[in-house]
């Protein structure tokens, strides 16, 4: 049968790994631009014409221009594909992340990097670390939740890789029942205005499936731009063979154990979509009251009333007395099968056992007595009761036995037991039927009412709660295992407030509705058996067997039913997608099977997700993995935080403040946002409204900032708390971060030059400077504060210990410090030291590094020479720098800081006196053992001073030279800065007046405000406190610049 070609649009140009072509608004914005400079630059040549013309033969005077920047220059990336980039070429004048990160994944997965390293085929005996990542929809973009399961998750893989454990990372996606035949019916609607009916069931379930196969990996592509070092030979997919063997085993299974079984209860029920839902794709929309809303399925311009109880009577039988009720869904009423009223109150004692006759359909209704589902003191304390139509009416029916009247057809109309209703839709029976009460006289009032509103997370509509014959799962005897397993240790939730919510949530886990009625998904492996010349009910649990196949519920039908004719109807329902997606952990493992996988890499190490599926998937994997292998499925899981924007608002669509982790990997503009948002499903007005919140947030549009960038800001936030804020700026900050590696990297490649051949071992050789010792000692102490953090899956500490050694210690300290160590002439041995320590600092703290940023770590470790004792082609598989007791030396750490410390108060004295250049210091000694530190370090400390000309160091005794001030660096040091001959004494002192001025203003201004009257007693403690610690940083900064005064005036009675 032919199946419709070109089903849907093309995948979005971010998409892939590579940087998409320019939009038409980029393309003019690019013309605008380049119309601006050819514009200026033309003003810019009559301008010197002109000036040429008016001096003649007169050289003209030199004038500064302010540089135009020059555009980006596009990267193409040669490489072909699987190949090792050429790192032959001349390296880049500066970081480009387009350029860093081209090439080196497809290389990673051509050599099999990403694949588990065994010994002889077993187990390393460091152990294994296993991750099954959680499978994102088909259906699905990346988004940044996404982002940051992948930059932890793949951080601990690449971290567990490196120190040579065993390591399987496994991918793949979720079939998402509803999602993906949503997106297919839309698009099968809106290019053939066909429905899945027109095709029948199987030809629609093909063309879902040539769906999947053309757009369905889109996000594994995007992961790919991610660096995650997926196992692509494991990927699977929740509907492949192996997974729907699995799934089909779980049904059988558990309905041999009693655990599935069949009943008519309610549901959530999604008119739109026809089909029944999860707690989970229904949000609880609250309203503060009254409220006027759309619903989809009826004309846009039609709003309906929500938020409201509308207060109505009905007729005692027999009598001229009445009992009001109220209600939130007053069509509902059609359904009322009783009133309930508490036994003990008075006011309806005498009606017990009477009955009320409705007014719209032949039915008495009982007043019945029931003291859980009333309170007296709560409105009139009689509540109608609906047991078809709402969870707490039918808990209600079920204790006292009420009949349970659907109201509903699957398609929103009501059916015959509405009587004159019939036919209508839900909302349009609610307007009618409150004018047919106020026509009947029973109608009280309308108030006010705050609540939430059930909707439908995929389609808008408002979900009803309808009895349907379904499949159900038990879930007492599997959640009690579970909720066990967490008492004794054998799994460990954390942060501590997910483990909480677990005992709370499991303990109160509600039977698990598995029937989906959809055509895309797993089929439910059960049968109805039609007997022939029987009257057989669906309904009837008898009448139905399970089996893995055809044969099998053939073979079962046989023995239930012997010797008679019949057939068997397979269920049309789908399972739930959670279903199978509970089965992830084992059964891409292989099982039902006891396969070589299973056996090495199940149960699994850790399973890491966000907070907001604890219970809707983890708990579900555990419980079904303890039922179906005896074991739990993963030692530990780990809740990450929630992503909120940088005002703390949860990201939304209508806010313009959702973050696309593709347009901050490589940048997008103002323009292209609001493009985004006019080719999404939003409303117009809501459209307007986030485009002003784009505006607010990202005036500039984001800028490009890099995988790399983006995984480590990710790892930096503390992941264990309930909320984070993303703030891009900090994500651009950690791009200059990586363009301070490579300059780093850069400097250090050209000190060492090409003939540059590091140790064979990375061992001390007895001749290392003081500074060598400290670095390699701060080195040394970031590696085990790395180490013991990544166990610990404290990233924020992890990625403060490698941003503070790379930066701080390496870049800003050791590197500048060695300058002069490593300049041409220096001394031949204390340059090559210093050229095997920086080698042994770049080579390992690129390592330590890689797990959060494989990108930039790869290019950089690739141009480093190799030791003789190192082969390993790729930083990815070298191994983990691990703590060193040579390298561990608290002395050295000691007598550096003490050197930086003499360095910290020549910065000071220099900017007390305003002397930025050309500085002269002098170090005084009182022993000869600091004149032994300080004179072998002096060259040093000239680079730890901005500005400093020259550090002469004296003995103790030696005449320290007339017009210098002072500070003392312990008891044995001081620090001397000449200041006579270089500034201007008196132009300072005026300076500082004017400070004191400024300072003495605002200081008057905070006094006048604690002299309103009544101060000490109408002005709140905390004001009064805050006014305080001004006033009194005032007088401390007024103190420090007298004496500033002071000093300059000492030094000009010294001229």
């Amino acid at each position: 049968m032919a199946i419709e070609d070109n089903l849907n649009a093309a995948p979005t140009p971010e998409s892939t790994g590579t940087p998409p072509p320019l939009t038409k608004n980029q393309e003019k914005n690019e013309a605008k631009r380049k119309a601006k400079m050819e514009k200026f630059l033309a003003k810019k040549a009559a301008q010197e014409a002109k000036g040429a013309e008016a001096t003649g033969n007169a050289k003209p005077k030199e004038k500064k221009t302010k540089s135009v920047p020059k555009p980006k220059d596009t990267f193409v990336n040669t490489t072909p594909e699987g190949e090792k980039k050429d790192m032959t070429l001349e390296m880049a004048g500066s970081y480009d992340p387009v350029a860093v990160e081209s090439a080196w994944y497809s290389w990673w997965e051509k050599q099999g990097y990403f694949q588990p390293i065994t010994d002889n085929g077993k187990i390393s005996a460091k152990g294994s670390f296993v991750i099954t990542a959680p499978p994102p929809n088909v259906t699905g973009k990346l988004h940044i939740g996404h982002a940051m399961g992948i930059s932890i998750q793949d951080a601990l893989v690449r971290w567990n890789r490196m120190r040579g454990v065993t390591t399987l990372f496994v991918p793949g996606t979720d079939h998402a029942g509803i999602s993906t035949q949503a997106v297919v019916e839309n698009q099968v609607w809106k290019q053939f205005g066909k429905t899945r009916h027109d095709y029948g069931r199987g030809p629609f379930v093909d063309m879902v499936w040539d769906w999947k196969h053309k757009y369905g990996d889109i996000i594994m592509k995007q992961m790919r731009r991610m660096g995650t070092s997926y196992d692509w030979t494991r990927e699977r997919f929740t509907m492949d063979d192996m997974m729907t063997r699995a799934t089909k085993e779980t049904f059988v299974r558990l309905f041999d154990d009693g655990i599935i079984y069949r009943s008519n209860r309610l549901v959530n029920w999604c008119h739109r979509l026809n089909t029944s839902l999860s707690n989970l794709e229904v949000e609880k929309v609250e309203i503060p009251g009254r409220t006027m809303m759309s619903v989809p399925g009826y004309p846009s311009e039609e709003k309906f009333e929500f938020g409201v109880l509308v207060h109505f009577a009905y007729e005692i039988e027999g009598s001229s007395e009445r009992i009001v009720v109220a209600t939130t869904r007053i069509e509902t009423m059609l359904g009322d099968t009783a009133i309930a009223v508490h036994p003990d109150d008075a006011r309806y004692k005498h009606l017990h056992g009477k009955f009320a006759r409705h007014p719209f359909v032949d039915r008495r209704i009982p007043i019945i007595t029931d003291s859980e589902a009333v309170d007296m003191e709560y409105g009139t304390g009689a509540v109608k009761m609906t047991p078809a139509h709402d969870p707490n009416d039918y808990e209600v029916g079920k204790r006292h036995n009420l009949e349970f009247i659907n109201l509903l057809n699957d398609d929103g109309t009501y059916n015959q037991n509405a009587g004159p209703y019939c036919g209508m839709l839900r909302f349009h029976i609610r307007k009618q039927i409150i004018e047919d009460i106020k026509a009947k006289g029973l109608y009280v009032d309308t108030t006010s009412n705050p609540m939430e509103v059930p909707v439908c997370t995929k389609s808008g509509d408002i979900i009803e709660p309808l009895m349907k014959p379904q499949w159900w799962v038990n879930i007492r005897p599997l959640a009690e295992p579970a909720l066990e397993a967490v008492r004794d240790g054998r799994l460990e939730i954390t942060p501590m407030a997910a483990e909480k919510d677990w005992f709370h949530k499991l303990g109160k886990f509600q039977d698990w509705c598995l029937s989906r009625q959809l055509w895309w998904g797993h089929q439910i492996p059960a049968y109805f058996v039609r007997v022939a010349g029987q009257e057989c009910d669906s309904g009837d649990i008898n009448y139905w067997v399970v089996g893995r196949d055809d044969a099998e519920a053939r073979k079962r039908a046989e023995e239930k039913f012997p010797g008679v004719a019949f057939e068997l109807e397979q269920d049309p329902d789908v399972l739930d997608t959670w279903f199978s997606s509970g089965l992830w952990p084992f059964a891409l493992m292989g099982w039902p099977d006891n396969t070589d996988d299973f056996e090495k890499y199940y149960p699994t190490s850790l399973l890491e997700t966000g907070n907001d599926i604890l219970f809707f998937w983890v708990a579900r994997m555990v419980m079904l993995g303890m039922h179906l292998t005896g074991k739990v499925p993963f030692a530990k899981v780990f809740c990450h935080a929630m992503i909120r924007d940088a005002n703390g608002r949860k990201m939304s669509k209508s806010l313009g403040n959702v973050i696309d982790p593709i347009d901050v990997i490589q940048g997008i503009s103002l323009d292209d946002l609001h493009a985004k948002l006019e080719s999404g499903n939003l409303d117009p007005r809501e459209v307007s409204k986030a485009k002003e919140g784009q505006v607010k947030d990202f005036p500039e549009g984001i800028p490009e900032c890099g995988t790399d960038a983006l995984r480590f800001a990710l790892c930096a936030y503390p992941l264990a708390s309930s909320d984070i804020k993303l703030d891009i700026q900090r994500v651009d900050g950690y791009r200059k971060f990586c363009n301070k590696l490579w300059n780093a990297t850069r400097f250090a490649l050209m000190k060492l030059g090409d003939d540059f051949v590091p140790q064979a071992e990375a061992q001390l050789t007895g001749r290392e400077s003081l500074a060598e010792l400290w670095i390699l000692h701060r080195l040394n102490v970031a590696i085990r504060d790395v180490n013991a953090a990544l166990a610990d899956m404290n990233f924020m500490v992890a990625t403060t210990a490698i941003y503070g050694f790379w930066l701080n210690e390496l870049c800003d300290i050791f590197i500048e410090y060695i300058k002069p160590v490593i300049a041409p002439g220096a001394n031949p041995e204390a340059c090559s030291s210093a050229q095997q320590t920086l080698y042994t600092c770049l080579d390992q703290g690129l390592r330590m590094l890689h797990p959060l940023m494989p990108f930039v770590t790869e290019e950089l470790w690739q141009r480093l020479p190799r030791r003789a004792s190192e082969n390993e082609p790729s930083i990815s598989i070298a191994a983990y720098p691990e703590p060193r007791s040579d390298y561990e030396n608290a002395k050295a750490e000691s007598d550096f800081k003490f050197v930086m410390d003499i360095a910290t108060a020549g910065r000071s004295l220099a900017a007390a006196y305003n002397i930025v250049a050309k500085s002269e210091f002098y170090i005084s000694n009182s022993s000869d053992a600091s004149y032994a530190l300080t004179s072998s370090l002096s060259e040093g400390i000239v680079t730890m001073i901005s500005g400093c000309q020259s550090v002469t160091v004296l003995r103790s005794g030696e005449a320290i030279p007339a017009g210098c001030v002072v500070s003392s660096v312990g008891d044995e040091v001081a620090i001397h800065l000449l200041v006579r001959g270089k500034v201007d004494i008196g132009q300072e002192i005026s300076k500082i007046e004017d400070k004191i001025s400024k300072v003495e203003q605002l200081k008057d201004g905070a006094v006048k405000r604690t002299q309103v009257p009544k101060y000490e007693t109408v002005v709140p403690q905390s004001v009064r406190e805050a006014n305080a610690s001004k006033i009194s940083n005032y007088d401390a900064e007024i103190e420090v610049l007298q004496n500033s005064i002071k000093e300059f005036l000492v030094l000009k009675d010294g001229e």
